[in-house]
Parts: structure tokens; sequence; C-alpha cells
């Protein structure tokens, strides 16, 4: 099996990679600060020619806050749609036999579903909050369905919560919602600071995903590419969530810290609630043993407390 990582530098690829090089998996990773930029086709190419893979991973994306994603909204439209054309132009042209395996984040659902069921994942509008990178998930899906009705190539696509976990960014507007969160505490005890800003009024409710965990269902998928059930979206789902002033409650109990935590309602909240149904994962992944929550925190806790200065 030549197995092919996209983006493999990046938070979500960094844990993935993880995954396969613990189970002794050979792969090859590639993103753009290691020279391979997916918006340049050529450059895929080359990499394509060299590896003929037969899996790839697909953990390349644009992607930042809530607050960046609507900041940056036009710039990441743009570079995400670039990156799914030349992923699967690409491939079509050197190895459209090769499993893609794309990430979706659950962004990608309507604004207004309560609890996310796979069958509705397309009925309605994304949040506008979100639309710039929720836009583009949708339209990975709809490009990989295009692609195998014309080359019969074969793509799984995994909807997932908001992940969290080691090897995020340590800026705040670029990092995942709960690793912000952590790193703003780890920030605030290491300077004593005095108070911690929280964007947001704090009353979303959020489904939260250790990388690490994701990277298992990987290797799943892995060593039973045809298991049943992946002809279509999976939620990668515990339906369980959390509100962020619930999640500030949980890291802060990991701090002696007496600040005052500030929440700068001014910040978007974005969707007021993202849970995702169950049912279909555990048809799928039935035996599949999630990290608990706290043990997962700890674990992030402890990554930004080494890395931060």
């Amino acid at each position: 099996m030549s197995v092919l990582v996209l983006g493999g530098t990046g938070f979500v690829g960094r844990n993935v990679c993880e995954c396969l090089t613990e189970n002794q998996i050979v792969y090859r990773t590639i993103s753009r600060t290691m020279g391979t930029d997916l918006r340049n086709e050529d450059s895929f190419l080359t990499v394509l020619r060299q590896e003929l893979p037969n899996v790839i991973i697909n953990c390349a994306a644009h992607v930042g806050s809530l607050n960046y994603v609507t900041q940056q909204a036009a710039k990441v439209i743009v570079d995400n749609s670039k990156m799914i054309l030349t992923m699967y132009e690409a491939a079509a042209k050197i190895c459209p036999e090769a499993l893609i395996i794309n990430p979706i984040a659950n962004c990608a659902y309507p604004a207004k579903a309560d609890i996310f069921l796979e069958d509705r994942w397309m009925d309605g509008p994304v949040h506008r909050s979100v639309l710039s990178y929720g836009a583009t998930r949708r339209f990975l899906w709809e490009i990989s369905e295009c692609f195998n009705m014309q080359y019969g190539m074969r793509s799984i696509s995994l909807l997932v919560p908001n992940m969290y976990g080691p090897y995020d960014s340590t800026d705040p507007n670029k990092a995942h919602a709960l690793n912000a969160l952590v790193s703003k505490f780890v920030h605030a005890e290491k300077t004593r600071q005095s108070s911690i800003e929280i964007w947001g009024t704090g009353i979303a409710i959020r489904e939260w995903l250790y990388a690490k965990d994701f990277g298992e269902i990987i290797l799943k998928i892995l060593k039973n590419p045809k298991m049943i059930g992946l002809s279509e979206p999976v939620n990668i789902a515990q339906n369980y969530g959390l509100s962020v002033r619930e999640l500030v409650e949980i890291i802060q109990q990991h701090f002696n810290y007496s600040g005052k935590i500030v929440f700068d309602e001014t910040k978007p909240d974005g969707a007021p609630k993202k849970v995702m149904d169950d049912q279909r994962f555990k048809k799928v992944f039935g035996d599949f043993a999630f990290t608990q929550f706290s043990d997962g925190i700890r674990k992030t806790i402890d990554y930004y407390r080494q890395i931060c200065l």
C-alpha cells in the first residue's frame, strides 16, 4: 500500500501521521511548508508521478478560527476550492484508482439543524459565519461525486466535529476553538495576566473530537477499506456537546488561575448548536473507543504548556 497524506504538517495531518507511524504504516506526506502547493496542479502532478499512491488522505485545508474565516473569507474559499480541484484533476490523470479519504468539517451542515443527521446535511444553507469554509466542504463532496461518475474514482467522506489536541497553532485566530481556549489559559498562567478574553457569549454548543481519534479511524479504514457503510458520508460522532462556557469551566480546573474571565460578545458565536447523530457511526465503527474527554484535555494542556513561551 502506498499512502500519501496531504497537509501532513498541519494540525489534523500531524495527528494522522503520528498514528500511521506508531502502527508502522509507510507513507509520504506533503504540504506547502514542505514545498508542494496544492493550488498548483503541476506541483502536485510531480508528486503523484513519483508516489503513485493507492490511498490519498486529504488533510490539506486553509482554515482558522470563526473570526479568521470571516475576515479572510474570499481567500479561504478561493484557496480551498483550488486545492480540491487540483487534487481531483491531478489524481484523475495519474492514479484514478486511488482511494481518497476526505474529512469534512461539520460546518458544512445546515445552520438551522439541531442534531446533525447525515441524510440531511445539505438541507439548507450553512451558517454565514462559516460560509467561506463550510461551502468548500460541501464542494469537496460534490466534486468527489462528480469524479466518481466520470472516472470511477472512489472517495470516503467523514463528517467530523470540532477537533482538539496537540499540534495546532498557538495563534488564537488560527487555532481550532478548544485549542485556542487552552492556549489562552496557558499563556495567561505563564505571563500572569489579570484576565482572559473569550470570544463570543459562550452559549454555543459544540461536539469535540480528539484529533488522534480521527487518526485511529483512518487506520481502521486502511486495514479494511471496503468495510460496509463507507459509500455514503458518515458522522464521526458521539452525539454529545458542551457549551463554550462549560468548556472554560472544565479547562480552568486544570490551572491555578485566579484572574477574570471576560466574554467578548462582539465576536461571533456561530451556529448555536453543533451536535452529530451517531447512529450510522455505530453501525460502521461499532467497536470504536473514543478518548475520554478528560484525558484529551489533559494531553492538550500538556502540549501547549510545552510549546507556549
